[in-house]
């Protein structure tokens, strides 16, 4: 599986975002997608997760409220809604695919298979 993040940029504090990850190569609908992101110096973290239908969604604590994830399996394309953007939520964001096709989505970076290659986000106060 390809997946290409896109939608990163700069923002001031209190902004959205909408980042899109699109899949190629594979049967979509087969996957759950999970986004992570990095910021310098630290460890990549989890930040949401969709289960394969779209059906179950999950966010970290840091996130809920405000961001919203979901998915158009029609267009191979799932989507991260960032609004009320924190200088803290400043990190390179990827999405990756977790093969499991379970109900629950995962939070584990180990979980998932394949990743994209990252698109920057910069939240400026």
């Amino acid at each position: 599986v390809q997946l290409q993040a896109s939608g990163g940029g700069s923002v001031q504090a209190g902004g959205s975002l909408r980042l899109s990850c699109a899949a190629s190569g594979v049967i979509f609908s087969y996957y759950g997608i999970g986004w992570f992101r990095q910021a310098p110096g630290k460890d990549r973290e989890f930040v949401a997760a969709i289960n394969w239908s779209g059906g179950n969604t999950v966010y970290s604590d840091s996130v809920k409220g405000r961001f919203t994830m979901s998915r158009d399996n029609a267009k191979n394309t799932v989507y991260l809604q960032m609004n009320s953007l924190k200088p803290e939520d400043t990190a390179v964001y990827y999405c990756a695919a977790d093969s499991g096709r379970l109900s629950s989505p995962r939070s584990r970076p180990t979980d998932y298979d394949a990743w994209g290659q990252g698109t920057q986000v910069t939240v400026s106060s």
